[in-house]
């Protein structure tokens, strides 16, 4: 005669084998497609020496792998890694690096191999926090290492650095799914095997950060995959959010503007006439609330174009038309 005890122990135990299956089962689904890499970097005399590692999964099955892009970043300006990509299967492969941005931590790589499996790609738009995740990668160089949790948080900041340019990679997950050394570039998947993340920093213990797979990061990898590099537009300024005057709040809202606190000299926003003190409230028509408005608005399509922007000055409205030239160029 069962107990409620009993009760309670069986369905425990379904429930955790249910865990156990769907753990199990994202593994046998994307492990195929995670690699371990081995970075190399070049010799004087014409050799390569072990320069770091890292994992990174099958973007494509003619060879192309999506990875951090701070696993294959060289210390010299411009310059850029290749390796040995290693599969669970025991095939390796060399790679190179088509393409890289520092300010979105994504670099795709091509292989040699035009045989691979692809991993499936999700959306993370489509996440709840307290819902499961599957961490894939190759931590402290053990190939296929799989890790479960949950999504901790959504919508975190990752700061990114590439030279002088300091952006946000906006919409990051948290997951308490174990990351380590070697995690990094490798997938973040639901429970359906689909990928959801590229797994890019370790926060703290139970802390780890991933960037996003969503159309803002299928953008990007477009841009590497054709270019090599992704275009964005520069205006030259620097700036922080700071709150509207009480008396422009009927007609811009209650959130926040960008205040100017630089304006480099000759450049775009320079030559349009903004000033530091301006407060940025609109740019060709779309409300700004903070930095991170701005940058999104900063794409390929706006470098050369006219473009208008509504400033805040000495307590009246301006209007003037800036024409942003692509960053770094």
């Amino acid at each position: 005669m069962s107990t409620v005890q009993d009760d309670v122990q069986a369905r425990d135990a379904e429930a955790l084998d249910a865990y156990s299956r769907t753990v199990s089962g994202v593994a046998e689904r994307l492990a195929p497609s995670v690699a371990n890499l081995r970075v190399l970097r070049a010799t004087r005399d014409g050799g390569r020496v072990p320069a770091g590692a890292g994992s990174a999964f099958v973007l494509a099955p003619d060879g192309f792998l999506l990875t951090s892009a701070h696993v294959v970043a060289s210390r010299r300006p411009g310059a850029s890694r290749g390796g040995i990509a290693s599969f669970p299967d025991g095939r390796e492969t060399g790679f190179e690096v088509l393409g890289a941005d520092a300010l979105t931590d994504l670099a795709v790589l091509r292989t040699e191999d035009r045989d691979l499996t692809a991993a499936p790609l999700g959306d993370a738009e489509t996440l709840r926090v307290g819902q499961l995740v599957v961490a894939i990668g190759n931590p402290h160089g053990f190939a296929g290492s799989v890790t479960a949790g949950v999504v901790s948080a959504l919508g975190r900041s990752l700061p990114a650095r590439e030279g002088a340019t300091v952006r946000t990679i906006d919409n990051v997950i948290q997951t308490d799914a174990a990351l380590n050394p070697g995690n990094s570039g490798g997938a973040l998947a639901d429970s359906l095997g689909r990928v959801v993340g590229v797994n890019t920093a370790v926060a703290g213990v139970g802390l780890g950060l991933a960037v996003p797979v969503n159309a803002a990061t299928r953008r990007v990898v477009a841009a590497l995959l054709s270019d090599g590099r992704v275009r964005r537009g520069y205006l030259g300024i620097a700036g922080a959010p700071r709150p509207l005057p009480p008396a422009t709040r009927e007609r811009w809202g209650a959130a926040a503007g960008i205040e100017l606190v630089e304006v480099v000299p000759g450049s775009p926003a320079a030559t349009a006439g903004l000033r530091s003190g301006d407060l940025l409230v609109e740019l060709d028509g779309r409300r700004l609330t903070g930095v991170q408005d701005l940058q999104r608005l900063m794409e390929d399509e706006v470098i050369g174009t006219r473009v208008v922007v509504t400033a805040l000055r000495d307590g009246l409205e301006r209007q003037m038309t800036v024409v942003p030239r692509e960053l770094g160029r």
